[in-house]
Parts: C-alpha cells; structure tokens; sequence
C-alpha cells in the first residue's frame, strides 16, 4: 500500500499507552474478483479467509466505518484521512455502494480534515459511468498494470485464460484523456524478472502515468519468491536496476515511488512506501463484514496472519492501533531482527514489506526474503548518487533552517541563494554524465577541463539554457541533440584558452557556443571548430578575441549594473535553447533596443536596491540570464520563468523601469522555488486536484497555486514599496499603488489559506507557506 507524501502531525487525545493514529484506510467494496490473477496475495496465497466473507459491503458497515474514521480523525486532529476503496475488485460493488462510500466519508470527517478518496481497481470494468461518478465524487483512480501485453497476460488473466490486456488499455486511454485526467492516480506493476524490464518500463510510461509503483511479489521465507535459473543471486535488483538505468538516462519523465523513496531515505528523509524504510504503519483495512485488519499483504505470510480480533461494531480504531501486532509494526529499528539492526542500509530498506519477513517457527524476527536484492539495488543507488557523474537528476542541496525560512519569506541571502546555485550546477553536472556516452570525445574533452579550468567549466555550465537543453535531450525532443555537448567543450575550451578540435553542430545556420555567441556558418553542420588561446575557427569563418570579427561573430552581449557590490547581466538573444519559456522569445536585439535595454535594468536595479532589498542580495548572487520576449498584444506586459532555466527570467522589455523591477523579482521568486522543489516534497505529488487561484479564471494545479503565490508575495512586496512612497500624496500613480497593493495582498492571502487547507502539504511545504504567510502579515497591515 503506498504511503502518502508525508503523514499529517497528530496529536493523541487521551492519557494511556501511545498511539500511532491511523491516516490510511483501506475500504473493501467487494471481496471477490473477476480476474484470476495467479500471483494475488488474497486469493492465491496462505489466507482463505476470503471465502468467509460477505461479497460486498453493506449499507450498514460502511456509516459505520466513515463514522469510526470520523472520530478517530476528531480525535487526532488528523488535517487528512487517506482512504482506498479496494477489493477483491472494488467495481464489483456498484456504483451505488461506491457512492454511498464517498458520501458517508466525507459527510463524517470533521471539518479542517482533507479526505484523499482513491480507488484501485483492475480496470477492466472501468468505463465512462464509473468515471463520471468519480469525478463527481472526487475519486482518484489506480490502475494493476503489469506493463506490455505479454509481461501483463503471464499473470492478469480471466478464470477462462482470456488476456485482460486490451480492456485496461481501453480503460487508461479514458482516464488520461482531458475530462478524467485530473483523476489518474497512477499505475501500480508487480515484478516479475521473467518480463523484459524495459519492455515493461517502455509501456508504462507511454501511458503517461503520474506516478507508478513496482511491487515485489509477495513471498516469504516459507514460500519464496521465483528465481529462474541463471538470473544470479539478485535477480529482482538486477531487473529494478535496469528499470532504474533507463528511468535515469531517460531524465525520470514520471515519479517512480520505488526509487523516490530510496532516494529519500538514503537522506534521512520519510519513505512514500510502507516496503521501505522505518516510518511506523499506519494503516488499517475494514474488511466486507466490518472486521479491521493489517495490511493486506500479510495474507501471503499464513491463514488469519491479519486478523486483530476486532471490527467496526464494537471496537474503537484507538483500540486497533494498540494491539500488538500494530505496536510491533510501528517500533521502527527496534522491531527489526538482529540482522537488520546492523546493517548498513537499515535505514533506508527498513526490514523491507513486513509480511515478507515471515518465516514459521521464528515468525517475522528476520530480514526480508528479497535482502540481497534490496541491499544490492540501495547501495548501486546510494553508490552513484555520491558520484557526481555517476547519475543523472539527483539534487544535492542542504539548507540550514534559517536558510530554507529566508526563502519562505520571498528572500534569500546571497549565501543562501548561491547554495542554490551550485546545487543547480551539481544537477546539471550529472545530466550531462548521463549524455556522455552518445557524445563520447566532447565529454572526454569536459572531464579534463573539469580538473583543469574548473571555474571556466563551471561558467558554462552555469548558463540556464544548458540544463534545459539536457533535460531535452535526455527525453528525445526534437532539436535536441547530444552532440550539443560538444558545443559546451568548444566553449569551455576557449573560456579557458586551451586548443580543441571539435566537430560542433550547426542549428538554424549558426554554430552556438554557450556564454559567448554565435558565429554564422550559413551551412549545414556539423562544422570543424579549431579553437585556441587567440580564438577560433568554424566552417570557413574566423574569430579573433580582442579585434573586429565582422557580422558572423554575434556576441553574447552584458550589461553591468552597478552599487550594492556590482552585478552583470546577460541578456540573452542568440541561445536557441531559450525557447522554454511559455511566450514567444525576441530575435537578435538592434543596438537601439539593447541600449533601451540597458538603460532599463541599471534604473531597475537601483530601484530593488532602495526599495526591495531583501530581493537585491538574492537576485545577484542568483539571477544571470535576461531573455528578452515579445511584447504582448495591445502592450500587455509579459514575463515568465522556466523550470528546467534556473539563473533565467524571460521579460518584454515594459514601459517603466519599475514595472521592470516588478517582473525581475516576481520572476525571480519563480526561479527560487522551482530550485527549491528540485530537492523539497513541499505537497502531494499525487494530488490531481485543481484549486482556485484568485488571480485566474481558470483553476490550478497544486504546485501552479504555490508558484503563483510565492511569486505575488514578491508583487505585493513591490506595491507596499510603493504605496509607502506615495504616503500623503494624491496623484494617479499614488491611487494605483494602493489599489495594486489591496488588490495583491487579498489574493495572496486568500491563496495562502488555500494552500494550508489542501491537506496536501508535507512538513516541509507547511513550514514554508507558513513563513509566507508570516511575511505578509506586515504587508497587511500598510494602510493603502
């Protein structure tokens, strides 16, 4: 069962032994299945209990389950309850008990108390009717998908040997469309090393799921797991390593919970599933006739291995949480076997899945049966991650406290914002690692320069267009080629003044070389470029430093703004990596507009320095590219930021220079928390709901409402500047300034209340809002 993000803080509310609430739930609909899935842990395994069961639940246990679930969040004070409607397979219910379920949970939660309603089904039932119900409902949608046809028919097959196959394909196809898409939950794939691992990774992924979770099959000491001749003495890590190689060099295009957790708990950070790392359990199952059990995978251990004794008619689920078999679930390292205590990676693999530690006589004092494969797949994962070119998009960024609250604040110290710097440049680093094998002689020519010219390496690589280009690459976009990375060799080389030899391709008739420009080619590439300490050659043309090259040499053109320490700019007309942000870029600027340009920013910059200061430190130490944009229809002004950019704020040069220093520290507020998200779960990733944002017609995603609102922190920290200015004066300006400033500060409260009451936010991403919100209560109290 997966683990949310991160669990809500509870508080116990009564005296006695300590308990460990319950936030995750999980309902049974219907105890039987129209799939006979040979590899099923409730019918296939030790457990029979599910002959005794009623087929579907009633009427009468279900008031009574969302009532236990009530109180027991009442009493906790549970800010969300996480429930899955399950099975057997769930749709067997009907649509009327399903809605019945839905409408009894929420009716009984008390309020302040999200409710993260889910399904997970087979599929093969699902059809336009259900899904219509479950966006009525607010039902989320997991998908059982083994991967391709033939990994998927080896074990999901109907009673009569019929593949199953092309009706969940049918199903997917509906729930990823426009009208249901905010409902898809994800994919969950059991493993089975007979199946091709990339076969199987290709055909999830082309479902364009939003998360998915590989599964080991369920076994146990007594009843191992298939380890087919030949495969070696770790064959479930080596079939998730491969998985993990090709997720990594395709740029990870979808969360993988597996690997994610790994990641997080090899940082001393939660786990996101219950088969790893050492967060107490948490859940608890109401079974069709109102009994609450364990987790259902401890149906694979022994007949009855789940059973607690107890049900919904005359136990309480502070009860439940106290019996024994939960307590032992919920002591972390101490509940683990001896083995598991000393072990290097305990904190990460966690004793692994409870159930699959079970061996009879000893019960489930041992390590998991899959030992060797976890300690084998954490410790290739951890081993990489602290080689800087040993994989690609693992973000190493540590703040300290103080740190991480200047940066809910809208602000960030030069210190605390160049920690971000160089955590992007890490990141990039390993990007282009995972690109060097396509590009071989370029990365050969990158990984001396490393050790050789380190600052002219890292001044290239820090340019916010390289990352971007990489991320392309790794995903097979068009225009995105590896051999782009000899172009970064090239410029490297000759920030360095070292000779090279490179074959660098040409794109839209020009050779671009990364911080320095582009030298028209006017032919088709790849190009020789021969480069040494007094310039360089490419495709006929010349460039000498320090003289005239003539118009095929375009340079990347800077401005210098002075006061507060200096700062350079680039502004970025030529990099045909810069079209990532959501707005048409500009061409190649005529020298009366790179000088309007300039004129623009040094006003700017003096204007954040006197008025913004808490932005100015920040923005030095961070901000390094300005891509000018279009202009706007009918003037509206324009500006965006971009993901995968950092360093890099996209602008249609406005009217006024401070309308200028408005979008730069709007912008740059984008760039932070985008950095920041790179290495923070600050929400559910798996929250697929939309949420008003004040400033919009149309509703948001979880993480638009939180760059949104981080970003308008900065714009009603721009209008309260102003309105102070205009303090006693009556003018026009002066009027708009404090309307503006009304304006912002009412929406960017009214969105921070949004985010706090998601119930989707970790402790981490509470911690920053709050800090938001503390920002602004200074902000509120400006008279306008």
């Amino acid at each position: 069962m997966p683990r949310p993000e991160a669990p809500p803080a509870a508080v116990p509310a009564q005296a006695g032994p300590a308990v460990v609430p319950f936030s995750q739930f999980v309902l049974k609909m219907h105890s039987r299945c129209d799939l006979a899935c040979d590899h099923c842990y409730v019918y296939e395994h030790a457990d029979t209990s599910w002959r005794g069961k009623p087929r579907a639940v009633s009427e009468r246990v279900l008031v009574r389950a969302a009532e236990r679930i009530g109180e027991h969040a009442r009493a906790h004070r549970l800010a969300a309850v996480h429930v899955v409607l399950h099975g057997g397979e769930p749709l067997l219910a009907g649509p009327v008990l399903l809605r019945r379920a839905a409408e009894e949970l929420r009716a009984a939660l008390p309020a302040g108390c999200a409710l993260d309603l889910r399904i997970h089904t087979n599929g093969v039932r699902l059809d336009r009717t259900y899904l219509e119900l479950f966006r009525e409902l607010g039902i989320r949608v997991g998908i059982s998908l083994d991967g391709d046809r033939a990994a998927n028919d080896r074990h999901r097959r109907y009673a009569d040997g019929r593949s199953s196959h092309g009706q969940v394909l049918a199903a997917v196809e509906l729930l990823r469309g426009p009208r249901y898409r905010h409902l898809y939950a994800g994919l969950l794939c059991t493993v089975d090393v007979e199946n091709d691992p990339a076969a199987v990774y290709d055909a999830l992924v082309a479902l364009d799921p939003p998360r998915i979770d590989f599964l080991l099959p369920h076994a146990t000491w007594d009843t191992p797991p298939k380890r087919p001749p030949g495969a070696g003495a770790t064959p479930y890590a080596d079939w998730l390593q491969a998985v993990y190689d090709r997720w990594t060099a395709r740029g990870r295009p979808v969360p993988v919970r597996l690997f994610d957790s790994v990641h997080r708990t090899l940082q001393g950070r939660s786990s996101l599933t219950e088969s790893l790392g050492l967060d107490p359990a948490d859940l608890v199952v109401v079974e069709t006739d109102g009994t609450l059990e364990q987790a259902d995978s401890l149906k694979t251990a022994y007949d009855g291995a789940p059973e607690t004794g107890f049900d919904l008619f005359e136990h309480g689920l502070d009860r439940v949480a106290r019996h024994p078999a939960m307590v032992r679930r919920q002591s972390g390292l101490a509940g683990l076997s001896a083995q598991c205590r000393s072990c290097p990676v305990v904190a990460s693999c966690g004793g692994g899945l409870y159930a699959h530690r079970y061996r009879a006589g000893r019960e489930f004092d041992n390590p998991s049966v899959f030992c060797r494969d976890l300690m084998k797949l954490i410790t290739t994962i951890r081993d990489r991650a602290a080689d800087p070119h040993g994989e690609a998009g693992t973000l190493d960024l540590e703040l300290t406290d103080a740190q991480f609250d200047e940066l809910a604040a809208g602000h960030g110290s030069a210190e605390t914002v160049d920690a971000l710097v160089q955590a992007q440049l890490r990141l990039t680093k390993q990007l282009l690692a995972a690109l060097a094998p396509q590009a071989p002689q370029a990365w050969a020519v990158l990984a001396r320069l490393d050790a050789e010219a380190p600052q002219a390496v890292d001044a290239v690589l820090r340019h916010p267009y390289v990352r971007a280009w990489a991320v392309r690459c790794l995903r097979g976009e068009p225009f995105a080629e590896p051999g782009g990375l000899a172009a970064l060799a090239a410029a490297v080389s000759l920030r360095a003044g070292a000779a090279c030899e490179l074959a660098v391709p040409v794109r839209d008739g020009a050779v671009h070389l990364p911080t320095l420009g582009r030298l028209l080619v006017g032919e088709p590439g790849p190009v020789h470029l021969s480069g040494s300490a007094e310039g360089f050659t490419a495709g006929g043309a010349a460039v000498r430093w320090g003289e005239s090259a003539g118009p095929h040499w375009q340079p990347l053109r800077r401005v210098e703004l002075t006061g507060g320490g200096g700062w350079t700019l680039a502004l970025e007309d030529i990099d045909p990596a810069r079209a990532e942000h959501q707005h048409p870029v500009a061409g190649r600027l005529p020298e009366p507009e790179l000088q309007a340009w300039t004129g623009a920013l040094r006003e700017a910059w003096e204007l954040i320095r006197r008025d913004l200061p808490g932005h100015a430190a920040g923005l030095r130490a961070g901000l390094g590219v300005v891509t000018p944009l279009r202009p706007g229809p009918a003037g509206r002004e324009v500006s965006a930021a971009a993901r995968q950019a950092f360093g890099a704020v996209g602008i249609a040069r406005p009217a006024t220079a401070p309308t200028l220093a408005l979008l730069l520290t709007h912008e740059f507020n984008h760039v932070k928390l985008g950095a920041l998200l790179d290495r923070y779960d600050l929400f559910d990733r798996t929250d697929a709901r939309r949420y008003h944002a004040p400033w919009r017609p149309d509703p948001r995603p979880l993480e638009g409402l939180l760059q949104g609102t981080y970003a308008h922190l900065a714009v009603t920290e721009y209008w309260a500047s102003r309105a102070r200015a205009y303090d006693g004066l009556a003018s026009e300006a002066a009027d708009r300034a404090r309307t503006e400033l009304t304006t912002w500060r009412g929406h960017t409260r009214d969105a921070i209340g949004t985010l706090l009451g998601s119930g989707s936010l970790t402790g981490p991403g509470e911690r920053f809002v709050l800090g938001m919100r503390a920002a602004l209560e200074p902000l509120l109290a400006v008279t306008p």
